[in-house]
């Protein structure tokens, strides 16, 4: 989130083996943040390998302030904490058996007003006047005493308000305000850090106005879209730009661990304080929650035109389960159940290696989707499905775009011996 009092620090900067972008990556705002690249070896408790046990985290790189969060983006999947234990792939339909809520999407106000539209920037006008209610300042908190700012978006007639993990991570007291200016309290109803998703909860007014979320899937590079969010405080902004590319997969470092899959870049400007905020589409449906901008690291200030949003329907997905359970209970990520190691020209003289890359198993989490096919610790991963795989981000780059209960050939070299197994690969358990 937008902290007032803020000042400017280095973040993080990382190359990217797929489409380099020089530059890196921050929440658009937060309180507390949620992981990032630290040993070449992720501990077994990492959320993106399936394999469970408590997360131990690196230390936080610099950030702004107890906001602002270093983000790294690569075009698949990032290794999050160095890279052991292995998921990936996303799916954002609900699962069979998820526990979810429909989104009860009718504002209280009962008049309508239909407006025709014929010119693009009528189209943009009618957009903006039918989210822009449903978008709200979210004031926050923390026991230290530090305050900063966020977006929502009222996404249930009931007082459910979304917005992202890291603007309410700290947050002691929550207050929201509203489009006309009511301030209201509000208490969180569940979070989901992995996504940076959270769900917050007000006593809804009698003319809330709800927002309707759109179909991500649907969404073309050049479509034009609206950021409507409170960038440095400055309530009800809207920016314009057009979707600048779909299916990146951004992680954000801090203390603990997110990842967006599926990312919706934009030009839109993206400013702390935007956070949580709504990307709309010109028939005025939220279409995705933007979360993170780009920093220039060689100036450490922002980077103009790239901003990241969550996809609307990962957003529906998780909520849905937030406002029936109040936590998330399936991930819908695939999850193969190992903890792997890059393995380097170093590594395989020192130990003997067969081959001087791949990912080396350190470990299989038992009865877990790798084990039940046979694979072992010190098999090396080469290739799955026929794509090689040179190290940890390559694996995660392949894995990607995998969902649990798909199988994937894993082709694997056992000592001199080369070997291809067929692994159905699970899901990644919430909180793990």
């Amino acid at each position: 989130m937008y902290n007032p009092h803020a000042e400017d620090e280095a973040g993080m900067t990382d190359p990217y083996n797929q489409q380099v972008v020089a530059a890196q990556y921050r929440p658009s705002e937060g309180a507390a943040g949620t992981g990032g690249p630290g040993d070449p070896a992720m501990s077994a408790g990492s959320p993106y390998y399936g394999g469970g046990g408590p997360l131990m985290p690196p230390a936080s790189p610099p950030r702004r302030g107890s906001s602002f969060r270093a983000v790294l983006i690569t075009l698949v999947l990032a290794v999050v904490l160095g890279g052991l234990l292995f998921a990936a792939g996303w799916q954002f339909g609900n699962a069979n058996g998820v526990a979810s809520a429909t989104l009860q999407t009718g504002s209280s106000s009962s008049t309508t007003t239909t407006k025709v539209v014929t010119t693009d920037e009528q189209a943009r006008e009618a957009a903006i006047a039918k989210v822009q209610p449903a978008v709200v300042q979210i004031n926050v908190s923390t026991a230290s005493g530090a305050s900063g700012i966020g977006s929502g978006v009222i996404i249930d007639k009931r007082g459910y308000i979304v917005t992202n993990y890291h603007v309410v991570e700290s947050a002691q007291q929550i207050e929201v305000v509203m489009a006309d200016g009511t301030h209201l309290t509000a208490q969180v109803a569940g979070t989901d850090p992995a996504d940076d998703l959270a769900v917050v909860k007000i006593n809804p007014p009698s003319n809330i106005t709800v927002a309707t979320l759109g179909d991500s899937s649907k969404l073309q590079v050049g479509q034009e879209v609206l950021a409507i969010g409170n960038p440095l405080g400055e309530t009800q902004t809207v920016t314009h730009g057009i979707i600048s590319a779909l299916g990146r997969t951004v992680s954000e470092e801090g203390q603990g661990t997110a990842v967006i899959a599926n990312a919706i870049q934009t030009d839109a400007p993206i400013n702390p304080g935007n956070s949580g905020g709504a990307l709309v589409d010109l028939s005025g449906n939220v279409i995705g929650i933007p979360t993170v901008a780009a920093i220039d690291p060689e100036f450490n200030t922002p980077a103009n035109g790239v901003g990241f949003a969550i996809p609307s329907n990962r957003v529906r997905f998780i909520v849905q389960q937030i406002i029936a359970t109040g936590q998330v209970t399936h991930t819908g990520r695939a999850a193969l159940g190992v903890r792997v190691a890059s393995v380097t020209p170093q590594l395989a003289a020192q130990d003997n290696l067969a081959v001087d890359y791949g990912s080396l198993i350190v470990s299989v989490t038992a009865n877990g989707p790798a084990a039940r096919a046979g694979l072992r610790a010190g098999d090396i991963i080469v290739a799955i499905d026929g794509q090689k795989v040179t190290d940890n981000q390559s694996l995660s780059d392949i894995l990607v775009n995998k969902s649990p209960g798909q199988t994937a050939k894993v082709t694997v070299y056992r000592g001199n011996q080369q070997l291809t197994v067929t692994v159905t690969l699970g899901e990644l358990q919430a909180g793990s």
